[in-house]
């Protein structure tokens, strides 16, 4: 198993195994996501709490999981394409197979996480900009926070370089928000400056911050108090801990990037592992933030 992490503190690594290694991100791109759309309402170019053209929900309720949008985490028929190697299927075929016009509770009133969310969220964004997914992201926030090895994929061999563990062969495009790969400790700067720079004012920060509480401990994850803000993770761990941040998995390997929530504390770690155990992956991230 290949096991990569950096912890930096005050902006600087203090501890790192193999912390330039290219892996997946997988779902820290929410967060990715969610700081693109937040740049863009920042700038007037979207509302945050105006429902989209023809919907009944807001860009506030994408990002937060409110929507009542289906995901495809627990459709078979996905897994199966993925795992025979297929070619991805188009969005409109997704939508269809997953009757996804059919919201699965009322907008608002529960919650559900949902790549199919953030996959409006990446649409919202692109129509915003004029530019895709990948050229919005690298100028709405990689760039402006100095991040220069991480990279959109598009195919397969955009993975080439990046250890994918017995994923070799994977198609990104089953990833429908989209997929950023790059060094484990770019991810952990990321998180990092977004939170300690001026990307955001301080009122969206905040925005991001602020959880809907879910229900907890989660069964077998080392979440006493799980909650959600906007494309973050947030709460409190088992072991006491208040975090920020973003767990990702899929095929063949899983990383948890977190920052300490503590007044004075600016410790943010990034672990990853050719392992689908995302608990696992987590207690290592918090360990480091714990040490």
């Amino acid at each position: 198993m290949v096991e990569a992490w950096a912890s930096i503190e005050d902006g600087c690594v203090v501890g790192a195994r193999d912390s330039r290694r290219i892996v997946p991100w997988w779902s820290f791109t929410k967060t990715v996501l969610a700081a693109a759309a937040l740049s863009l309402v920042r700038d007037g170019a979207v509302a945050l709490d105006e429902p989209l053209e023809g919907k009944p929900y807001t860009l506030r309720h994408l990002l937060q999981h409110r929507s009542g949008l289906t995901n495809y985490g627990g459709f078979r028929p996905y897994h199966e394409a993925v795992e025979r190697g297929d070619e991805p299927w188009q969005v409109p075929h997704l939508l269809d197979r997953l009757d996804a016009d059919r919201l699965r509770y009322p907008v608002g009133e529960g919650w559900a996480y949902s790549n199919i969310g953030y996959l409006f969220v990446a649409r919202q964004i692109e129509v915003a900009t004029g530019a895709d997914i990948g050229e919005a992201l690298q100028r709405l926030v990689l760039k402006p926070l100095g991040i220069e090895g991480a990279c959109f994929a598009r195919t397969r061999a955009d993975l080439d370089s990046a250890t994918m563990g017995n994923a070799a062969g994977y198609h990104p495009g089953w990833v429908y928000h989209g997929l950023l790969v790059g060094p484990v400790e770019e991810a952990a700067y990321l998180l990092d400056r977004l939170f300690a720079g001026d990307l955001l004012p301080s009122d969206l920060k905040q925005e991001m911050l602020s959880p809907l509480v879910l229900p907890g401990p989660v069964p077998g994850r080392p979440w006493a108090i799980p909650g959600y803000g906007l494309g973050v993770m947030t709460g409190q761990t088992t072991g006491g801990l208040k975090v920020v941040g973003h767990t990702g998995g899929g095929p063949g390997s899983t990383i948890a990037v977190y920052r300490k929530q503590e007044q004075g504390n600016t410790q943010t770690a990034a672990y990853f592992r050719t392992s689908e155990n995302e608990a696992c992956t987590e207690e290592e991230a918090f360990a480091l933030l714990r040490d």
